[in-house]
């Protein structure tokens, strides 16, 4: 029972913590956000290191490196988008009336940059995995950039829970680009392919085909937040709930409980956590 509890309370905490730092940092003042984003880089440029160690072999040890590593990889990605460092080319509201391509041509100029430093980010764990035996880290960010891509394309095409309240001021203008509407068939498209592939790996465990493995349960946990995450676009969820220590406001520079422009919430993880951006 350990076998299966520890590393799901691992990721849980790490969901929960990660997400609330990173709403906690972007709550700041803007003043604040150099010195944030300073100390975020030295610890993504640790977490390089240290996934690479934890690539080297198969140990429970290296497993928990692996998923803490790339978690603080993803961290430093919210925290450059969300601080507005690290977004796209287009800093203003999408174009009124905008449909079809015109649309989506200017949805994906606005977090184009970030877009293209994740994959990058994904380039390089991908050439550091060359010859090595562990796979967690790679696998752990490969499942993160695909609920993240899902999470921002629900955006797109309509969810009833966009979560615009909580961007940052400097960022109001993506509430423009989101669909605030009734769930579409990419939705339950997308959340049935992430419930399959989660009983996938439970049946795989339970069927005994593969062995109950920590990388195994940490990637399994990983999943159900990301689809817990899908379905809080579905309905309201105050992220107060949740995140309420990093949710007081303070000394803020955040948009919130203001409508703003028609058109998830951020997060550390991006769909899981992710929700939560664009």
């Amino acid at each position: 029972m350990s076998e299966l509890l520890a590393p799901a309370l691992f990721a849980l905490l790490c969901w929960w913590f990660g997400t609330g730092a990173i709403l906690w940092l972007v709550r700041r003042a803007p003043r604040t956000f150099p010195w944030s984003m300073g100390a975020l880089s030295l610890l993504l440029l640790g977490s390089l290191w240290t996934t690479w160690l934890s690539m080297q072999d198969h140990t429970v040890g290296s497993a928990y490196l692996a998923f803490a590593s790339v978690i603080v990889m993803w961290s430093w990605h919210e925290m450059a988008f969300l601080t507005g460092w690290l977004a796209g080319p287009r800093r203003v509201p999408l174009q009124p009336g905008a449909r079809g391509w015109l649309r989506f041509r200017q949805s994906l100029g606005a977090v184009l940059w970030h877009e293209l430093a994740l994959l990058a980010n994904f380039g390089v764990l991908m050439w550091m995995q060359q010859g090595q035996p562990g796979h967690v880290a790679i696998c752990t960010y490969a499942l993160l950039w695909c609920m993240r891509a899902s999470a921002k394309l629900n955006l797109f095409f309509g969810v009833p829970e966009t979560g615009e309240q909580y961007l940052p001021r400097h960022l109001v203008y993506l509430g423009s680009y989101f669909k605030r509407g009734p769930l579409t068939a990419f939705f339950y498209v997308t959340v049935a392919l992430a419930c399959a592939t989660w009983g996938w790996l439970v049946w795989q465990v339970a069927a005994g085909s593969t062995a109950i493995s920590t990388g195994w349960v940490l990637l399994a946990a990983l999943l159900g937040l990301a689809i817990v995450e899908h379905v809080i676009m579905a309905f309201p969820t105050p992220m107060q709930k949740l995140w309420g220590w990093a949710m007081s406001q303070g000394k803020t520079d955040v948009h919130r409980d203001v409508p703003v422009m028609p058109g998830r919430t951020p997060s550390a993880l991006g769909a899981a956590i992710k929700p939560d951006s664009p």
